[in-house]
C-alpha cells in the first residue's frame, strides 16, 4: 500500500502545474490532499475523480480557503467529514476514510503565521483535536493521519531553527503538543522512523531562495498507530517537480487494503 500526502495550496493551481499527470504515473493506493481552496462545484470531473481513483472531499464554507480530500483506488467502507465541532468543521480540516480496521485521515491544522487571531485559532484547534486523537487511539483501529500539521517537531525538522523559536510552527507549545501526541498516545512519525537524516523538508517559503537553497520545514506527516507504522518500508519526498510550496510525502507500507 502506497500513501501520498500533499498540501496542494489550491487544487486548481496544482493541476495546472501537472499534479494529475504526475499522480497518474504513481502507484499510490491513497492520496491525501490539503488546502484545496475550492468547493465541489469548482472541481472538474477529473479533479473529483482522477483516472482510477474515487475522490472524497471536506471543503471549507469560505470560498478559496482550506479544505481536504482523499483519493483512493478502493472504495472505503465509510467516510467521515469533520470532528463534530462546527466552528472547526466549517474550515474543512478533517476527512476520514475507513477500510476494514484501517482509517486513513487527511488532516490540515491551521497556520498561525498570519497573526495572533490565527495563532489563537490554531491553539483552539489543537485543544479540541487532542480528545479526537485520544478517541482514535482508544478505538483500537489502525490509524494513519496524513497531512499538513503546520508544526516542525524538532530542530532537525527545519533549517533555521534558532531564528524560528518564537515563530508559529516552531513554538514550544506547539512542539510539546505534538510530542504529547507521539509519546502519550504512542503514535509514530513514520517518516522519521525510516529516515533520521537532516535536511529533509516538505515546505519552503516562496520568499528569497528558500527552495533553491533547501531552507525548508518538515511540517507534512504520516503519523500512525504502531502496528501499521511497523509495516512502513520506504519513504521519499518528491522534489523533481513543484506542484505547490509543499512537496509530496510518499510512504510504502507492507499492507493490503
Amino acid at each position: 500500500m502506497q500513501i501520498i500526502t500533499l498540501n496542494v495550496n489550491g487544487i486548481r493551481a496544482a493541476v495546472k502545474k501537472g499534479f494529475l499527470e504526475w499522480l497518474g504515473s504513481q502507484a499510490a493506493d491513497i492520496v491525501c490532499v490539503q488546502e484545496l481552496k475550492a468547493q465541489l462545484p469548482d472541481l472538474s470531473a477529473e479533479m473529483q475523480a482522477p483516472n482510477g481513483y474515487h475522490g472524497y472531499f471536506h471543503c471549507a464554507e469560505q470560498r478559496g480557503y482550506s479544505g481536504v480530500g482523499i483519493y483512493t483506488r478502493k472504495k472505503p467502507d465509510q467516510v467521515i467529514e469533520g470532528i463534530g465541532i462546527s466552528d472547526i468543521d466549517i474550515e474543512g480540516r478533517f476527512l476520514q476514510a475507513d477500510f476494514g480496521n484501517l482509517s486513513i485521515i487527511s488532516i490540515y491544522l491551521p497556520s498561525g503565521s498570519s497573526g495572533e487571531h490565527r495563532q489563537a485559532a490554531k491553539f483552539y484547534f489543537m485543544e479540541k483535536f487532542f480528545p479526537v486523537l485520544q478517541n482514535l487511539k482508544a478505538s483500537n483501529r489502525e490509524i494513519i493521519l496524513c497531512g499538513d500539521w503546520n508544526i516542525a517537531h524538532k530542530k532537525i525538522d527545519l533549517k533555521n531553527w534558532r531564528s524560528n523559536q518564537k515563530n508559529s510552527g516552531f513554538l514550544p507549545e506547539e512542539r510539546d503538543w505534538l510530542s504529547n501526541v507521539l509519546e502519550n498516545f504512542g503514535f509514530i512519525d513514520v517518516f522519521r522512523q525510516l529516515n533520521t537524516e537532516p535536511d529533509h523538508y516538505t515546505w519552503w517559503s516562496n520568499r528569497g531562495q528558500a527552495w533553491a537553497k533547501n531552507v525548508g520545514w518538515r511540517i507534512d506527516y504520516q503519523i500512525a498507530t504502531p502496528a501499521i507504522a511497523q509495516q512502513a518500508r520506504t519513504t521519499s519526498i518528491y522534489k523533481d517537480e513543484r506542484f505547490s510550496d509543499h512537496a509530496p510525502l510518499i510512504i510504502d507500507y507492507d499492507h493490503e487494503l
